[in-house]
């Protein structure tokens, strides 16, 4: 009978977290009490989350939590798309590539928030800037990852394909791109993450609704329990995301189980 390893275990971080998360609020409790930090700077958990109780029970709340998760969902999915074509079209074309690098590096070092008040003026206050803005953070990694993805297929596994007269476009379909899954997906996970930043950023500067927004109007009224909640909104948004696309992975690209050594 084998012996299952500790590490193994399926169970272990439903066990763990509860037990970390328990005793981070028992420490941020504690570090408030005895240091009699204000409520305007730091607040105590309690209020926090009855705070976030009532965000929960709100409908106007969720109605800027959809506008949030809709402004980074509509990003991510046009930078996935042009990341991967872009990626793909790239790893066609090494000279193509030489030559755009500069330009692509170049827009990827620019501050992003810069850009967000041009995009006003283009496209006026709404959902377009978010979107923009959502779009253009995680645009790099997901090229990036497909790149790199396509150009790490061995060379034998290319040469056995062409021996087979294999054309470019079977190359493509059936080793590149089925070989750099792995990659893509990761640099979407990257990519969740960074269009919901940049929906937030962007509801911060040009927004009138989302949870940025909200969290700016309870800024300027001094409303820091509301604020604590509102960030905990948007780690639960995060989270969901980050979740619908890791789902990817195991929908995608096949479990690899490495050999165990007893």
């Amino acid at each position: 009978m084998r012996k299952v390893r500790l590490r193994d275990a399926v169970w272990l971080p439903w066990l763990v977290t509860p037990c970390l998360l328990a005793a981070g609020l028992l420490a941020w409790h504690g570090f408030v009490t005895a240091w009699n930090i204000s409520p305007f700077i730091l607040p105590a958990p309690r209020p926090v989350l009855e705070e976030w109780a009532a965000l929960l029970s709100s409908r106007r709340a969720w109605s800027h939590t959809a506008m949030t998760f809709a402004g980074a969902v509509a990003g991510f999915l046009l930078a996935a798309v042009l990341g991967v074509a872009t990626g793909i079209l790239l790893s066609l074309s090494p000279t193509l590539e030489r030559l755009s690098r500069p330009f692509i590096v170049a827009f990827q070092v620019l501050p992003k928030v810069a850009l967000i008040p041009l995009f006003v003026v283009w496209m006026g206050f709404g959902l377009g800037p978010k979107i923009l803005t959502s779009a253009i953070l995680p645009f790099y990694p997901i090229m990036m990852n497909t790149l790199l993805g396509i150009r790490s297929v061995p060379e034998g596994l290319r040469d056995l394909m062409v021996s087979f007269d294999a054309g470019r476009f079977q190359l493509l379909r059936r080793l590149e791109f089925p070989h750099a899954l792995p990659y893509i997906v990761t640099g979407l996970e990257v990519g969740i993450v960074l269009a919901l930043v940049g929906t937030v950023v962007a509801e911060f500067v040009s927004g009138s609704s989302g949870l940025g927004y909200l969290l700016v109007s309870r800024i300027n009224s001094y409303e820091t329990a509301q604020m604590f909640a509102i960030v905990l909104q948007l780690c639960l948004l995060g989270l969901v995301l980050y979740a619908g696309v890791a789902g990817l992975r195991r929908l995608l690209v096949p479990r690899f189980t490495p050999p165990r050594s007893d």
